[in-house]
């Protein structure tokens, strides 16, 4: 059992191991061969040229905010509606429920030029609120769905308790049920951040300077016409993968809890 696991655990991690070993190598020893993890003359050149590189900073800088703006407003109204759909009857309620996982079943990729079109016309081509409005369309309605069945898992004698001394319903959400909702809320957090973070398709789309490019383009303008630069490359990579990394090994716990509670009650 031990070395079947040991088997499934390397199987994942390689990939990861040979990109950090590649990021450390000069660039021609990258495919000699045999080749090797470790080699004498491995050095930091690639991370001391791109945090040397002001322009390759602002892949990072660019992707931090887009990825960060994302995911705070998702939260922000993913909670808003979550908490109607769970603890209010209304009108067009079941409609817009359809709505909502409708718009989570279309594919992200027939929609490019459809929100290219619309971004242009709006004047966002090329800027943070472009990636940002198209990112949300596409995180908001998982986040609600989410949000939504962590909501139906919480006893509605919470909220009565608190009404019944006088409190409205944002002194319930924002009072009582959000920090017993931290599990969900990260959930949905570390999913968003993800999916903002790592986009390419989208931001390759709707950019067009470096100034705007996010982190996913940056490694990609490092593959020139007629060589790699395979040590920044891998570099790049490595950093790029530095924040998903973070928020796994910080907020695991919460996030295993907030996704099954939520999918158990959606």
């Amino acid at each position: 059992m031990h070395v079947v696991l040991l088997v499934c655990a390397l199987f994942p991690a390689l990939p990861i191991l040979w990109m950090a070993s590649t990021s450390f190598k000069p660039n021609g020893q990258v495919f000699d061969w045999p080749p090797k993890l470790v080699t004498a003359e491995m050095n930091l050149g690639s991370y001391a040229a791109i945090f040397a590189d002001g322009e390759k900073l602002r892949f990072f800088l660019n992707s931090y905010v887009v990825a960060g703006s994302v995911t705070v407003l998702t939260l922000l109204v993913s909670v808003l509606a979550a908490y109607a759909l769970s603890r209010y009857d209304f009108p067009f309620k079941r409609a817009l429920n359809v709505v909502i996982i409708s718009v989570q079943a279309v594919p992200p990729i027939t929609l490019l030029i459809p929100y290219f079109g619309l971004v242009v016309t709006l004047g966002l081509y090329d800027t943070y609120g472009g990636l940002i409005l198209t990112y949300i369309v596409f995180t908001l309605p998982y986040a609600i769905i989410m949000m939504t069945g962590y909501f139906n898992t919480l006893p509605r004698e919470l909220d009565e308790a608190v009404m019944v001394d006088g409190a409205g319903p944002l002194t319930v959400l924002f009072r009582i049920l959000l920090p017993i909702s931290v599990p969900g809320l990260v959930s949905v957090g570390v999913y968003t951040f993800m999916i903002a973070w790592n986009e390419y398709l989208f931001a390759l789309t709707l950019t067009r300077t470096n100034e705007m490019r996010t982190v996913p383009i940056g490694i990609q303008l490092l593959m020139g016409q007629h060589s790699y630069d395979w040590s920044q490359i891998m570099a790049m990579s490595i950093l790029g993968s530095i924040p998903i990394l973070l928020l796994f090994t910080f907020f695991q716990r919460y996030f295993l809890s907030g996704m099954s509670a939520g999918a158990v009650k959606a």
